[in-house]
């Protein structure tokens, strides 16, 4: 595909007008925002940030030319600040925050500065409670595969793209719209998709009416010649899409979809579809991610990557060598009769269909989940919900929950134990271990042959696969 040399002239002034700007970033250890930083360092920018935890990926920041501070401080802030960029999940009384105003920094949101970005060319936003890093990929992938040479920024790391974030010479820029804080409400997308609505993030929506509500107003901010993909079996994403001004597309299996796949096969849980545009027969496309809730996302990218101008059979050849998302079902470790996975799920929905999909694709004797929680008031509001969710594994262990964005107050409401108990309830096989080192001493005594062992979460549970991988390979 040929970039006109405009585009690369707007490209190449984007990217100058943050040349050797400062830019500090608050909770710049957030998805979005380390793909954000990334982006800005590409552009020349001269980035700082803070985060309240270390590891790896504020680690890589560093590593790419970002200076980062661990713990939030006022003196963070740099000398002559040009900008200063925060996470929805910095609480206006940060210290940090309160200095960049007192100095009069300008100071904006992620979700203002990602619309700034992305308003410069043809957006492609997706939204949705579940999927949008998978989906995000998948179509930034393609685009890149296929020499439209998207930006883009992935609320996760994927190996194929080299970044979670990139600036590239094309005209289009391709990011999730998250709906947490109402932050996809500051983006203006030509095209965006809702892959789905369901309960989340209650400590900042009333219930679900508030946060249907809050996607239809997405919804009408795609730009009347755009076109707005949603799931059509879902009917809060339909409710969403009411009387908009611009065109709009379904997606699903059932009829009446605009773009419906139709003669599902699955093989290890992977599915391959015939998919029909309007009814007509448009490609024959093979999922390469296990798990019919990544059918769903598929389906969703090729209808926005219909949209971008891309060819079917080339989107379906290079859809087909996607490998996934980083923390997405990853595959971390197989040694002696032992699989080691890891996964990014945190919502009851999620961990039901990663569970599932772990299931059918790796067949396993025994799977054991290493769940931890995120949030103490996700956990409180949705607990029943979490309880039910597990019925795939066969053991369950619960550390404590992962505290951000909650009150302290909200921690005396609810506790790991209280989760173990209800999936007790529930049939299920639970323990609560508080810390990382006894689950993972447990984990060494128990493991045997013929066991996956899953972590789980939006957290650090991922340091436990690390260790377990690390012990697989000293002692087996």
């Amino acid at each position: 595909m040929q970039i006109d040399g405009q585009r690369v002239e707007s490209v190449q002034a984007q990217r100058s007008c943050f040349t050797g700007r400062r830019v500090h970033m608050i909770g710049v250890g957030g998805a979005g925002m380390r793909a954000l930083a990334k982006m800005l360092l590409d552009c020349g920018a001269l980035v700082s940030g803070s985060d309240v935890v270390g590891g790896g990926p504020v680690a890589q920041l560093a590593e790419a030319g970002a200076t980062v501070h661990i713990g939030q401080r006022a003196r963070n802030i740099p000398d002559h600040c040009d900008l200063v960029v925060y996470s929805a999940a910095i609480g206006e009384q940060s210290p940090e925050l309160l200095a960049a105003r007192q100095q009069g920094c300008e100071v904006i949101k992620y979700s203002q500065m990602l619309g700034r970005l992305m308003a410069q060319r043809v957006s492609i936003a997706v939204a949705g409670t579940h999927g949008k890093s998978t989906t995000t990929a998948m179509v930034a992938y393609v685009l890149k595969a296929t020499g439209a040479d998207p930006s883009f920024v992935v609320g996760a790391q994927v190996d194929q793209l080299g970044r979670p974030s990139g600036v590239g010479m094309g005209k289009h820029f391709v990011a999730e719209a998250c709906e947490y804080d109402r932050s996809f409400l500051n983006l203006r997308p030509n095209h965006a998709a809702i892959l789905n609505i369901e309960e989340d993030h209650l400590d900042c929506y009333k219930d679900l009416s508030a946060i249907v509500e809050a996607f239809r107003c997405f919804a009408g901010l795609v730009l009347p010649d755009g076109v707005l993909v949603v799931n059509g079996e879902d009917r809060n994403a339909a409710a969403a899409a009411q009387a908009v001004a611009c065109k709009v597309q379904t997606f699903g299996l059932a009829d009446g979809c605009t773009w419906r796949g139709v003669n599902p096969t699955s093989e290890r849980g992977c599915v391959s579809m015939n998919v029909l545009q309007g009814g007509r027969e448009y490609c024959r496309l093979s999922v390469p991610l296990p798990g019919l809730h990544n059918a769903y996302n598929a389906l969703a990218a090729v209808a926005l990557l219909h949209q971008a101008g891309i060819d079917p059979r080339e989107m379906t050849d290079a859809l087909g060598g996607f490998n996934g998302a980083q923390r997405r079902m990853s595959l971390r470790a197989r040694r002696d009769g032992i699989i080691v996975v890891d996964d990014y799920a945190h919502h009851p929905t999620e961990i039901q269909a990663s569970l599932r999909a772990i299931r059918q694709h790796y067949r396993p004797q025994r799977l054991i989940c290493v769940f931890q929680p995120h949030q103490y008031s996700r956990t409180r509001f949705l607990l029943k919900d979490f309880a039910r969710s597990f019925a795939a594994a066969d053991e369950v262990i619960v550390p404590d929950i992962f505290f951000v964005r909650d009150s302290q107050r909200e921690k005396d409401y609810i506790s790991s134990v209280d989760l173990v108990a209800q999936i007790g309830l529930h049939s299920g096989s639970a323990i609560y271990l508080k810390e990382f080192d006894q689950i993972v001493g447990h984990l060494r005594e128990d493991l045997r042959a013929g066991d996956l062992v899953v972590t789980m979460g939006a957290g650090n549970i991922w340091e436990v696969a690390d260790e377990i991988i690390r012990w697989l390979r000293a002692n087996r």
